[in-house]
């Protein structure tokens, strides 16, 4: 019966975690939904080739963008970047499984970001998950977005399915996430493979961020 279980309506995110990209940006799309204030965002040069460049066209924060060669690099830069309480994230986007992002390093960034209270979100291209201390790890893909409410031949809000599959603190589960036009995210449980899922209220499962 623990399957039945209602999942947590909105997991928040935790001081550090890291989502596994999947080649259509959402991961990306994910994270900077969550984001609230001055940014720092790193990326490695095979990140960079793989995904491109953020894209923050009508975002009103603030964010730096530092293209670094090496993995080792990017994450020298977070570890630095992270006691530095005038931002509220450091970003980092790696590819693969690089000798780098070591179990000690994933730990030295956890420790800095919850003794700081900045946010790490540690983005992983083509990667298979490894041992990490950080504290939350996600899979994300894209979701059709809904019509435009003004064009439905236009897409709408931008849809995610979000699946945290490791946490030491929240219960793994499956979500339909939204990012609305009032910079809102909407999660929405979905049942996971196997399960019959939990009811949710008649607007589903929502919270402003």
């Amino acid at each position: 019966m623990s399957s039945l279980a209602p999942l947590s309506p909105r997991p928040l995110p935790a001081s550090c975690g890291e989502v596994f990209a999947t080649p259509d940006g959402a991961a990306a799309g994910f994270v900077r939904a969550q984001l609230q204030g001055p940014t720092l965002w790193v990326q490695d040069r095979l990140s960079m080739v793989d995904a491109g460049r953020p894209w923050f066209a009508g975002w009103g924060g603030t964010v730096w963008t530092l293209r670094l060669s090496h993995p080792r690099d990017a994450l020298i830069a977070a570890e630095e970047a992270l006691p530095c309480r005038a931002l509220s994230a450091v970003v980092v986007e790696l590819h693969g499984n690089p000798a780098a992002l070591s179990f000690t390093a994933t730990r030295r960034l956890a420790v800095r970001a919850e003794a700081s209270g900045v946010r790490l979100w540690l983005i992983r291209h083509a990667a298979q998950p490894d041992a990490s201390a950080l504290r939350d790890r996600w899979r994300v893909s894209s979701l059709p977005s809904t019509p435009h409410a003004d064009d439905p031949a236009a897409p709408g809000d931008p849809h995610w399915r979000a699946e945290l599959f490791r946490s030491r603190d929240k219960r793994p589960g499956v979500w339909a996430v939204r990012h609305d036009a009032a910079d809102r995210l909407h999660f929405t449980a979905l049942p996971a493979a196997g399960t019959v899922a939990a009811p949710a209220g008649a607007d589903g499962l929502s919270a402003a961020r």
